[in-house]
């Protein structure tokens, strides 16, 4: 079966995104990036409120672009400060609703269970991360490590999906 998937690792400041086409056991790298949501420069900050537009309207123009048959995105970890927690929160439910209007069905993966399917350990660093997204992708260079995350949430939902 051949799937499109679209993996997501959301943030409030960047949002990474990568898009894998899965056939059996081949995947094929299709695109990644980021979305970046802070203006560089300057002290000017983007209310939180544009910041979740810009998510949900950059989600959306991908799933226009690549029409993906799957969306993954990393769930939310307990971080130390509340305030980022719930930010990065807001940030998943904009990326979610713009998947959810697309008719796309969601699945959420757990940072550790992503490390766990790319790396082999669930305490992998993002530079372990970085550097198998690319092997595994046969990619010619390192992503950029928010779109290496987000490589690796769709590479993780191409592994859970092939045990079925």
């Amino acid at each position: 079966m051949q799937r499109i998937i679209l993996g997501i690792d959301p943030g409030s400041r960047v949002t990474g995104y990568g898009v894998i086409e899965q056939h059996g056991a081949r995947l094929t790298y299709l695109g990644s990036g980021c979305i970046k949501l802070a203006r560089t420069g300057g002290t000017t900050t983007i209310p939180l409120a544009t910041r979740l537009k810009m998510i949900h309207d950059g989600v959306s123009e991908l799933i226009q672009q690549f029409q993906p048959t799957d969306f993954a995105i990393e769930q939310v970890f307990m971080a130390r400060n509340p305030d980022s927690a719930l930010k990065l929160g807001q940030a998943r439910g904009a990326a979610i609703v713009a998947a959810a209007v697309h008719g796309l069905p969601v699945e959420e993966y757990a940072a550790r269970a992503v490390k766990q399917a790319v790396v082999g350990t669930g305490g992998a660093d993002k530079e372990q991360v970085q550097h198998m997204v690319k092997q595994i992708l046969k990619l010619p260079r390192m992503p950029q490590a928010d779109a290496a995350d987000a490589l690796a949430v769709a590479i993780c939902h191409a592994h859970n999906q092939r045990r079925w």
